[in-house]
């Protein structure tokens, strides 16, 4: 199957399994923060759209743990930045219909939580088709250290992701199954 074919296969099944699978465990996710290697505390994230991972609780607690978060904005030219943001702020809807921060202050995630619809065991994904966070991501290790984190449903989990030279790999990927100490 090509991109196109496993994205319109999981965004069915997602939808479909979505009120049964919501939440993620926070605590693997704090683990990778921990360890990690990567300074500073901005997490770039994404707020959850059309049965994606639910980010909210998450963004709750690494507020808690005095992380500053950061939501994108798509620009012109498929481009995207991330800017300031906090669980209290309000959001405005962009033409796709995705809540964005009202926020004019750009923040640069040190740690970026990425939607995907599909992904395999080498941390690969197929994201909406337009290219957005690899672009930024590639855009964004050119400036500085940071660490990408996949958020998905294990159902997403697919044999091989067809990739393509302008796909980027990413460092961690978290379900909702939990498999102990990594």
């Amino acid at each position: 199957m090509n991109k196109s074919e496993i994205r319109k296969k999981i965004l069915k099944i997602r939808k479909i399994n979505y009120h049964k699978n919501k939440k993620i465990n926070f605590e693997p996710l704090l683990k990778i923060l921990r360890k990690s290697k990567v300074t500073g505390k901005v997490i770039g994230g994404y707020y959850p759209y059309n049965y994606e991972v639910d980010t909210i609780e998450i963004f709750k607690e690494l507020e808690k743990f005095n992380y500053r978060l950061s939501l994108p904005k798509i620009r012109k030219n498929y481009q995207m930045d991330f800017f300031q943001w906090s669980t209290k702020d309000p959001l405005e809807i962009n033409k796709f219909g995705i809540p964005e921060p009202v926020s004019d202050i750009i923040k640069l995630p040190n740690i970026l939580l990425v939607p995907l619809v599909a992904f395999d065991k080498n941390r690969n994904r197929i994201g909406y088709g337009g290219g957005f966070y690899d672009r930024y991501i590639k855009k964004l290790k050119k400036k500085k250290k940071i660490l990408t984190i996949g958020l998905a449903y294990s159902f997403q989990k697919i044999k091989k992701v067809p990739i393509t030279k302008n796909d980027i790999q990413l460092d961690f990927i978290l379900t909702n199954i939990f498999k102990g100490k990594n």
